[in-house]
């Protein structure tokens, strides 16, 4: 498990700890994210595309003077691309040292779990690579699907599209 998602201890005499996730939607599914990756969350913006980046990768964003590589979560998980809405968000995210933004169909909530309603994994195929998903949290009503993003989103291909984006914002 990825320790930075561990962010306190309860003291129940067991091995309990709890979990501050940023929970999203995608193709009608629920995943969550560690809330110490997620910088900001802003509403969809103009992007400029970038020539020869990689299918996922939408283009870039000028955040405050900096230019940020933003990515389709829906094509990188091989899902249909849908009709821009006004519930899309754009997660300004810490990736492998990284700035970069990742296009969601909608934000839900900030959640603290526990670790005990965590499960790893079936071992099953599912949208989203299962090398990518870090554990199932099973809430009463509903499952959501824990996602690690430095396994989403290798350091090369992180380096690899900023190197994209910075020539593109020379050129452009």
């Amino acid at each position: 498990m990825d320790t930075a998602l561990v962010v306190s201890e309860k003291k129940t005499g067991g091995d309990t700890k709890i979990l501050q996730l940023v929970t999203f939607t995608l193709g009608g599914e629920e995943y969550a994210v560690d809330i110490l990756k997620v910088q900001e969350i802003n509403r969809m913006k103009e992007i400029t595309r970038v020539p020869n980046a990689p299918y996922y990768v939408e283009g870039v964003i000028n955040l405050r003077g900096k230019v940020i590589p933003v990515i389709s979560l829906r094509k990188k998980f091989g899902l249909p691309e849908e009709e821009e809405t006004s519930k899309q968000r754009i997660m300004i995210m810490d990736i492998q040292g990284i700035t970069i933004g990742l296009i969601v169909d909608s934000v839900s909530e900030v959640l603290r779990i526990s670790t005990d309603i965590v499960e790893p994994p079936p071992p099953m195929t599912y949208s989203v690579s299962s090398e990518f998903i870090w554990g199932i949290a099973k809430l009463e009503d509903r499952l959501i699907i824990l996602l690690d993003m430095d396994k989403l989103i290798g350091r090369e291909e992180t380096e690899g599209m900023v190197e994209a984006t910075e020539k593109a914002a020379i050129e452009g």
